[in-house]
């Protein structure tokens, strides 16, 4: 599909913004997402060998909580990155979780950090949940159509 042009309001023409079929579907949008789910594997990482907790509130279980964002989003940004299907599907996932585990020993390694098994459950839970909103999310624009 290809992307229209609209009038500015200055009265020149300037691409349109893609529609959420478009960047979930069309294989050009690929690469961004695949730079993303890059993007948020170095976030992750940062924040997890970073000494300390990271900015913001704190409260029981808002480790567990910040494992099931990060892992739901790059999990999403996979799913995105690369064609629907169920071995592109377990490839992501099992890169993800294989991250994940990564993450935990490297921190059983950190005088700051600790391992926990729950923190690498947590993980695959948001991973997870990230690929089924995604599956959703492709089959709801798919229909739309």
């Amino acid at each position: 599909m290809i992307i229209t042009q609209a009038e500015s309001p200055a009265g020149r023409m300037r691409p349109a913004m893609p529609r959420l079929e478009q960047l979930l579907h069309e294989p050009r949008f690929q690469t961004a997402w695949r730079a993303l789910l890059a993007l948020l594997c170095a976030i992750a990482g940062w924040f997890a060998f970073t000494p300390g907790q990271p900015p913001g509130p704190d409260f029981d279980g808002v480790d567990k909580l910040h494992h099931l964002l990060a892992f739901g989003s790059m999990a999403m940004a996979g799913a995105f990155g690369w064609s629907s299907g169920r071995r592109a599907t377990l490839i992501v996932a099992a890169y993800l979780l294989g991250y994940g585990a990564f993450i935990e020993i490297v921190q059983s390694q950190l005088p700051t950090r600790s391992a926990e098994w729950l923190d690498l459950l947590t993980d695959a839970v948001g991973i997870a949940a990230g690929l089924l909103l995604a599956a959703r999310l492709r089959r709801w624009t798919d229909t739309a159509r």
